[in-house]
């Protein structure tokens, strides 16, 4: 675990983020690489390089914040389910080293896109930002 990596910076305000949730445990933002419309992330504000030196408590805290976010995703882009991915080591396909979970809106015959590492564009995760914050604050 490094406090210098993309989300530990994010966490911090170093680096800005298109914030939807935040309480005293967690920290949602969109993902800039979105894997479909609506992609988000899930962070524990107490550092952990992933499942495995994760404290209990933080765990817990991230799995209300995802079940929160994937209703909101549901209702924001009308999705017909969502897939909730979390990833640990490089073997298990973990790129950024500070424990966060996927959260993406799904639909009947469409695939998820190639995680590429194309950017999305700032006024697409804005307008897509707004939508899960409304959807959100209607809960």
């Amino acid at each position: 675990m490094t406090r210098s990596n993309v989300f530990a910076k994010i966490l911090r305000g170093e680096l800005p983020s298109h914030k939807l949730y935040e309480d005293a445990d967690t920290f949602a933002l969109m993902d800039i690489m979105p894997r479909g419309d609506g992609h988000c992330l899930v962070l524990p504000k107490k550092l952990s390089r992933n499942i495995f030196d994760a404290d209990p408590d933080s765990l817990a805290a991230v799995m209300r914040t995802t079940q929160k976010l994937a209703r909101a995703l549901m209702k924001a882009f009308s999705a017909d389910g969502v897939t909730v991915q979390q990833f640990n080591e490089p073997a298990g396909g973990q790129v950024v080293f500070h424990l966060h979970v996927h959260v993406i809106p799904r639909f009947e015959g469409v695939p998820l896109r190639p995680h590429t590492g194309a950017m999305e564009k700032p006024e697409v995760l804005a307008a897509n930002a707004e939508k899960i914050r409304a959807a959100l604050a209607a809960e």
